[in-house]
C-alpha cells in the first residue's frame, strides 16, 4: 500500500493528499499515519508546499468526518445496529461497539470530537455518536476542523522532519507503512477469530 500512497501523492500532490485522506475516513484501512508522513516527506523533498498538504489533508479528513456526520444524523442508531447485526462481522464491529462510543461520547460530549479526531481508530467513528445526538453541524464542525487540522499537521511534520534530518526515508517509511498495515491485519484476525469462538455476537436483542 505504500508504494500505491507513494504514487498517488507524486501524480496528484496536494489533491491526492485530499483524497486519500477523504478515502481514510470513508474506508479506515487506508490510515492517515501512512498518507501524511509520506505528504510530509515529499515536502522535505521540494516537491510539495506544507501548507498545501496540510490544508488538503485536513479538507479532505474534515470531508469524511462530515459524510460519517450525516449518515448517522439520517439513518438513526437503532437502524444502524440492526444493519449492524446483520453485515458487520466481516467489519467486526458489533451492536456492543456502537453501544460503548456512544456512551463515551454521551459522557464527554463536544470534547470526545475533539479528542478523537486525534486518536487512531476513533477519527471515522466518533462523527457517528455525534450524529445519532443531533450535535449542532456548527459545533460539530468546529471542533471536527481544530482536531484535524492538529492531527494532519503533527503526521505532516514528522514527515517533513524526517526527511529533512535523515535523507531519503523511502524504504524506512516503507516499513513502517508495512508495519502499520500487517498490525492493522492482525487486529482485524484477531477480532474475528475472537468472534468464530464465543458465536455470533450480530444477533439481535
Amino acid at each position: 500500500m505504500d508504494q500505491w500512497i507513494k504514487t498517488i501523492l507524486e501524480e496528484f500532490g496536494a489533491i491526492g493528499v485530499g483524497a486519500l485522506m477523504l478515502l481514510e475516513n470513508v474506508f479506515p484501512p487506508i490510515p492517515s499515519e501512512l498518507v501524511m508522513p509520506w505528504a510530509g516527506y515529499s515536502v522535505s523533498q521540494g516537491k510539495s508546499s506544507f501548507l498545501a498538504i496540510v490544508s488538503a489533508g485536513s479538507a479532505g479528513s474534515f470531508a469524511g468526518a462530515w459524510a460519517w456526520f450525516w449518515f448517522a444524523r439520517r439513518i438513526g442508531k437503532e437502524r444502524l445496529a440492526n444493519w449492524v447485526d446483520a453485515h458487520g462481522a466481516w467489519l467486526t464491529i458489533t451492536r456492543d461497539d456502537i453501544e460503548r462510543v456512544d456512551h463515551w461520547f454521551n459522557d464527554w460530549g463536544a470534547a470526545a470530537v475533539l479528542l478523537c479526531r486525534m486518536i487512531p481508530g476513533l477519527r471515522t467513528l466518533i462523527s457517528v455518536p455525534a450524529g445519532f445526538a443531533n450535535m449542532p453541524p456548527e459545533k460539530f464542525s468546529v471542533y471536527t476542523g481544530i482536531g484535524t487540522v492538529a492531527w494532519t499537521a503533527l503526521l505532516a511534520a514528522v514527515g517533513l522532519w524526517l526527511g529533512k534530518n535523515y535523507g531519503d526515508l523511502a524504504r524506512p517509511l516503507s516499513w513502517v507503512s508495512t508495519a502499520v498495515i500487517a498490525c492493522l491485519f492482525s487486529i482485524w484476525v484477531y477480532r474475528l477469530v475472537q468472534q468464530r469462538r464465543t458465536g455470533s455476537p450480530h444477533k439481535v436483542r
